[in-house]
């Protein structure tokens, strides 16, 4: 039963969608900034922080566009929720701005916000972005 409520945030970022997909999309790129370290193994991803580690299962991803995991402990309780990271560009001033697609438990979802508006502002140091 899903309870969680869905929502979106967009950053705009100063960098090519090329080299802000090679963050998105890979275990050493998402290393440099989502969290501690990355491991893969074919469609499944480890994510580790500190003293604790959670697995997503990539569900889709599109080159250079974007990318869409499930993480095990939401399909192990039966929940269609997922996260996404997309890269949009404007078709008319080319400014490149990075779109989360997440779900959170209704009173975390400023939580949820904050904890993203974090995570990418160390993708944007990483990238030398302001």
């Amino acid at each position: 039963m899903d309870d969680k409520i869905k929502f979106e945030i967009e950053f705009p970022i100063q960098a090519s969608p090329q080299l802000l997909y090679q963050y998105i999309s890979t275990p050493s790129g998402l290393s440099e900034w989502f969290s501690d370290n990355v491991n893969s193994r074919g469609e499944l991803f480890t994510f580790i922080w500190d003293d604790s580690e959670e697995q997503a299962k990539l569900l889709s991803k599109k080159n250079g566009e974007r990318i869409k995991f499930r993480w095990l402990a939401d399909e192990e309780d039966e929940l269609t929720t997922y996260f996404e990271i997309k890269i949009q560009v404007d078709e008319i001033t080319k400014d490149v701005s990075l779109i989360i697609i997440d779900f959170a438990d209704g009173d975390e979802v400023e939580e949820a916000k904050m904890l993203w508006e974090n995570q990418v502002s160390s993708l944007k140091q990483v990238l030398g972005s302001s």
